[in-house]
């Protein structure tokens, strides 16, 4: 005899699908490894992609000569800039979120209103291409680095307050100090200079690179600055004297990037030997090594809001997430076809963004905190 069915028990079986269904979405949502979203749009290379400061939108910069905006929980479309005669280079959100700076391949720049998309001012004034762009704290502020050998600090309104011209070959970037009254630039000439901001007069020049300066930054609370250069090294610097704090070595090829960790008394660096270091600020020792994961030169390196996490993108086409402390790998995160350029948390640490020349970005889940 065949037993009926009972209503009651066939609605407890739905509920235990639909949990288990639920629970696989959720641990796939968590897994670091696989991307949450994919943005697509551009139709060239993707150089470089970053989160508003409130983490709710994202920007993207690509040779097609677009620049997009896009929600970051979604992936939806929200705007595009257009105008550019050459493909853009970088792009930043101001502190506020209100505003975007733009650099492209021809050395011009911009200013746009980043909810509305107008275009509120052009910065003209440099001869070649512009290698960074960057707001000051205030946001009133932009300075651009370029290959013409100098950086030029901006107002919002596009006029020109200082040119920082001492350098002999082209700038390889620029930033502000924390408290604005400095602009750090770093060069090809194998020096990095402290500028001040108003006059443009030069307060440091930081010397004892052997080859060219890729990057140079300021610890979050612009005391130290660490460079770091194509002749194997990075190095620290004490920001008031200029005096050298430690040389951080042990790379075999040229260093690319390096980060400050949140409390600046830590130093990630990644290199062209496919490997990432995190030293001590202050005394240069090794305190991590992440290796293994990638093939080819490391391209970018970040900290997590609370220093537990570094993420590393490489031209391998992955990136990879690390745990700070001990150099473990965590997460592979490949999907992308060419090479990543860049590779940033979540202002939250709740995610990550890759930029990659296939012409897409990536969001993907930072997973659990590091044990």
């Amino acid at each position: 005899m065949t037993l009926p069915i009972r209503p009651v028990n066939l609605w407890l079986g739905c509920l235990l699908i639909l949990a288990s269904i639920v629970h696989s979405a959720a641990k796939a949502h968590a897994d670091p490894g696989s991307a949450s979203l994919t943005l697509r749009g551009h139709t060239a290379d993707l150089t470089v992609a970053h989160f508003s400061p409130d983490g709710s939108r994202i920007v993207t910069a690509a040779n097609d000569r677009t620049v997009r905006l896009w929600d970051a929980k979604t992936g939806k479309e929200q705007l595009s800039l257009t105008g550019f005669t050459e493909g853009v280079r970088c792009v930043a959100f101001s502190p506020d979120g209100k505003l975007l700076a733009t650099a492209s391949r021809d050395g011009a720049a911009a200013v746009w209103d980043a909810h509305t998309g107008a275009r509120i001012a052009d910065l003209v004034g440099h001869a070649a291409m512009i290698e960074q762009i960057a707001f000051n704290e205030a946001g009133d502020r932009v300075v651009t680095a370029s290959h013409d050998k100098t950086a030029i600090v901006w107002d919002t309104k596009g006029g020109k307050l200082a040119t920082l011209a001492a350098h002999g070959e082209w700038v390889t970037g620029a930033t502000f100090s924390p408290d604005g009254k400095s602009v750090l630039t770093s060069s090809s000439d194998e020096k990095a200079r402290l500028f001040d901001t108003e006059t443009g007069n030069v307060r440091l020049t930081l010397d004892g690179h052997e080859s060219m300066i890729a990057m140079a930054r300021f610890s979050p609370d612009g005391t130290r600055i660490v460079t770091v250069s194509s002749d194997k090294t990075a190095k620290v610097w004490e920001t008031t004297s200029g005096a050298l704090v430690a040389t951080l070595a042990g790379h075999t090829r040229g260093v690319r990037c390096a980060a400050f960790s949140p409390d600046g008394k830590r130093i990630v660096t990644g290199a062209a030997d496919k490997i990432a270091r995190v030293f001590d600020a202050a005394t240069g020792q090794v305190l991590a090594e992440m290796s293994g994961a990638h093939r080819r030169l490391i391209s970018s390196v970040e900290f997590d809001h609370d220093g537990t996490k570094v993420v590393t993108a490489a031209h391998d086409n992955r990136a990879a997430l690390w745990d700070a402390q001990t150099g473990k790998l965590i997460a592979t995160l490949e999907g992308h076809e060419k090479s990543v350029e860049m590779a940033e948390f979540s202002p939250d640490g709740r995610f990550i963004l890759t930029a990659s020349l296939d012409g897409t970005a990536k969001v993907w889940p930072a997973g659990p905190p590091a044990p």
